[in-house]
């Protein structure tokens, strides 16, 4: 007599975002809740799914406070053991920042997987649907895998995840490794395993949020909006270089300033794909290095920054998390060569 499977069950946590779209009278916004836009999909066979709403905003309006609050009910929901994995329907602008915060505290080996859509709810061409289904089955199927992102048929590790089209349905990658799978066919086919470092403690609930800043160095920059942003408060500034960590002599002392006061300065690039190296001095990163910074490896803006306010909700010493920013930005985004070969 064939045994009977029990269904896997699945937590939907809405949050809003494009999937979540309906047109407003001038533009669409966020206001479907979880249970719509899981009624826009269908459900892999097998899979039950409880929806919880936790709050229904474009992602352009995402707060530390919110992804705070996501990473608290995510935590939650897994304390069930009953549970088999958590899909988080997210807006594609800020999804790379939510899933790579997630991932920094993940210490459970079931699934987050986080998806959205790129055209709104209902519309007729739209790709909510079939992400949500994809996401699910990921759900459902995958263990030690992290927190992911599953977005047109590809599978990506949280970290080192951006969205690089603003429109179209192929909206998410990782420039500098590329995905850890795919789905089609009715099967998920992970070819690569994320290395990931140790996973954080859980910020402390109602301690103060730092502010952390983002500055873009260009041909005629000037460390003006750096210091603007020490001037407002910042705890933590993430420097976006030129090339592989660049700049000029005039942001080497203003980073060397910041590092006196305590403050945590990390660089990237605006370059979409390949690491930071320290290679160039007059103001490039051998200096930047020299003075504090930290480089960040091949973790663009968005998620450097995640990183430096990951370290500052930490009860790490405050000469301590330098380290501890170093730690989480080292983990290699490279996949394992040995799962790749083992699953061709």
């Amino acid at each position: 007599m064939e045994r009977i499977r029990a269904p896997k069950r699945i937590t939907l946590i809405s949050t809003g975002g494009t999937i979540a779209s309906r047109w407003q009278g001038t533009g669409y916004a966020a206001d479907a809740g979880g249970d719509t836009v899981l009624a826009s999909a269908a459900v892999p066979e097998g899979v039950a799914v409880e929806v919880v709403d936790l709050f229904n905003v474009n992602s352009s309006r995402m707060t530390t406070e919110r992804q705070l609050t996501l990473l608290r009910t995510v935590r939650e929901v897994l304390a069930d053991p009953a549970v088999d994995g958590i899909v988080v329907t997210h807006g594609t602008d800020t999804l790379e920042e939510s899933a790579f915060l997630l991932d920094l505290h993940h210490d459970d080996p079931r699934p987050v997987v986080l998806t959205g859509a790129q055209k709104p709810l209902g519309a007729t061409d739209g790709d909510g649907p079939g992400n949500m289904y994809d996401a699910l089955q990921v759900a459902a199927s995958v263990r030690d895998l992290g927190v992911l992102v599953v977005f047109d048929g590809s599978v990506h590790a949280a970290r080192g995840t951006v969205k690089t089209q603003t429109l179209a349905a192929n909206a998410f990658t990782d420039p500098s490794a590329g995905p850890l799978g795919r789905l089609g066919f009715g099967r998920v086919d992970i070819r690569n395993t994320p290395r990931r470092p140790d996973p954080l403690p859980a910020p402390q609930e109602g301690a103060p949020i730092p502010r952390v800043d983002i500055v873009m160095h260009h041909s005629d920059a000037d460390p003006a909006l750096f210091e603007a942003a020490l001037a407002a408060g910042a705890q933590g500034i993430v420097l976006v270089a030129t090339g592989a960590g660049n700049a000029t002599p005039e942001f080497v002392d203003a980073v060397a300033a910041a590092v006196r006061r305590g403050v945590l300065v990390a660089v990237s690039t605006r370059v979409p794909a390949g690491p930071l190296a320290e290679i160039y001095t007059g103001g490039g990163a051998v200096d930047l290095v020299a003075a504090g910074a930290v480089l960040s490896g091949t973790l663009r803006a968005g998620q450097t920054r995640i990183a430096v306010l990951a370290a500052l909700l930490t009860d790490a010493e405050p000469a301590a998390r330098t380290d501890l920013l170093r730690r989480l930005i080292a983990a290699p985004p490279a996949h394992d060569d040995a799962a790749a070969e083992k699953a061709a």
